[in-house]
């Protein structure tokens, strides 16, 4: 799952020029401007590979192989090749509209406000699902480091939610810097693992290729798509290039190189070295840490990936925080949310956010639901956020583009993947349906327009406008005062 994009600012005030929440790092981005930036190609680079790579890619392969075996590669090369169309829709949409709101301004732009609002809530209830999920991930590595069992990882999971928090409570959040040094921690671990690993592939290690049935590939790719969403974020930086036009499509296909490389990589290796077990084990990257460099393997591979995943969670409970308040200003949540100045609404909506993570972690210790449910169900939000963004390139985008129909051909694969979603599926379109049915709750309210900030009924600071005089009728002459001119 992609990490809120490093390094950015609160959102803008309640006041701001009209813009839709949009990705869980949409509310942190940088605030909205002409183009002109600063970014360049490296650092724009690494701000991509940012928003792509995360935690999840330390539980995925374990995932993926135990829903479909070695056929699993199948999945990852698949989305590895979906994942290029996506990403470069996203780049184009970017250098065309370089105003850095997101999926959810091509989508008003495309179809209206109205298909937009639920891009901001499959964003925010992502969040309770991705966070446990990411906090189980890092308690899993530190309870097999620390012989403690696998009844551990939940409470450690829990303790670092608190923490993260905590952080966030009182105002730390971690450094764009930071950010970018642990996306460079998560890099080197996987090219550490994928070189010391690589001389102990065995064939062995495929066969049988495919134990559960070929169907089963696309069980696997609904589990994975939480490592390859986070293209939709690249739209975010595109106000932050100096030249947009020009260097984010470069930037997003090398961002997708790298990706591509580092999770097929790490898909061989663990199939490979693992065999079998690859689809028991809760940490596929320290067993096969440990065929290259022994024992410290544990050590290494639990402290990276707890500050991996304290710094993921911190990022997805401040991005979420900001992504509420921006919500509830918009009254697509309730107004208690809403952040007009001193931070409590952002701070409500961390607790309701911390409240739920608090719940689903639970609901894990006690065997309600299982990690890989967790990873699936925040697959089908973010899925369909991908979806609209695509749905919105075809409309956008020049008729006889290549890009346009990357994007065409990219929506269809997104649909057969939702499908393998199977009864999570639902939960998009429940979220659309009740946010749907919250608007049309709020539209019923006097003076009120959900969705749209300059619904909301604002005390007039200029002097008081004079009706004109109203002229006779004539050949030369107005029949009336215009429309403008009617309000008092």
């Amino acid at each position: 799952m992609a990490t809120p994009s490093p390094g950015a600012a609160p959102p803008p005030p309640a006041r701001a020029p009209e813009s839709e929440p949009g990705a869980m790092s949409a509310p942190a981005r940088a605030p909205s401007r002409a183009p002109g930036g600063r970014l360049g190609a490296a650092a724009g680079t690494a701000l991509c590979l940012g928003a792509v790579l995360g935690p999840g890619v330390l539980a995925l392969p374990a995932a993926a192989a135990a829903a479909a075996g070695p056929a699993s590669i199948l999945a990852w090369l698949g989305l590895v090749a979906l994942s290029l169309p996506v990403a470069m829709a996203f780049a184009a949409l970017g250098a065309r509209y370089p105003d850095g709101q997101g999926v959810a301004m091509f989508v008003r732009r495309a179809f209206g406000p109205a298909a937009a609002a639920p891009v901001g809530w499959w964003f925010y209830w992502a969040v309770p699902l991705g966070v446990p999920a990411a906090a189980l991930i890092g308690g899993e590595y530190v309870a097999a480091a620390a012989g403690w069992g696998g009844r551990a990882a939940p409470v450690i999971a829990l303790l670092v939610i608190a923490a993260a928090a905590g952080a966030n409570a009182v105002g730390l959040h971690l450094s764009g810097r930071v950010q970018l040094l642990l996306v460079a921690l998560l890099v080197t671990l996987l090219l550490v693992t994928i070189a010391v690993a690589g001389t102990h592939v065995r064939a062995a290690g495929f066969a049988p290729f495919a134990p559960h049935g070929w169907a089963s590939v696309g069980s696997a790719a609904s589990v994975l798509f939480f490592a390859f969403a986070g293209w939709e974020a690249v739209s975010h930086l595109s106000s932050d290039f100096a030249a947009p036009r020009r260097d984010l499509p470069r930037v997003t296909l090398l961002a997708w190189a790298v990706v591509a490389l580092l999770y097929l990589g790490l898909a061989v290796v663990t199939l490979g070295v693992l065999g079998r077990r690859a689809g028991t084990t809760s940490t596929p990257l320290t067993d096969v840490l440990e065929r290259g460099v022994g024992a410290p393997a544990h050590a290494v591979a639990a402290t990276a990936a707890l500050l991996l995943t304290f710094g993921a969670v911190n990022a997805y409970l401040a991005g979420g925080a900001r992504l509420g308040a921006a919500l509830g200003r918009d009254e697509l949540l309730p107004r208690r949310l809403a952040d007009p100045r001193g931070g409590a609404g952002a701070r409500r909506s961390l607790a309701l956010l911390t409240a739920a993570c608090t719940a689903v972690t639970l609901a894990a210790a006690v065997g309600a639901v299982e990690l890989d449910t967790l990873l699936q169900a925040t697959s089908a939000c973010l899925a369909a956020v991908t979806l609209a963004g695509l749905l919105a390139a075809v409309v956008l985008l020049p008729r006889r583009g290549l890009l346009r129909r990357g994007a065409i051909a990219g929506s269809g694969l997104i649909v057969v993947l939702l499908v393998f979603c199977g009864p999570l599926l639902l939960l998009p379109v429940a979220l659309a349906a009740v946010c749907g049915a919250f608007r049309a709750v709020r539209a019923r309210r006097p003076g009120r327009n959900p969705g749209r900030r300059d619904a909301v009924p604002r005390p007039r600071t200029g002097p008081p406008r004079v009706r004109p005089p109203v002229q006779p009728a004539g050949p030369e002459t107005n029949t009336g005062a215009s429309p403008g001119d009617s309000r008092a």
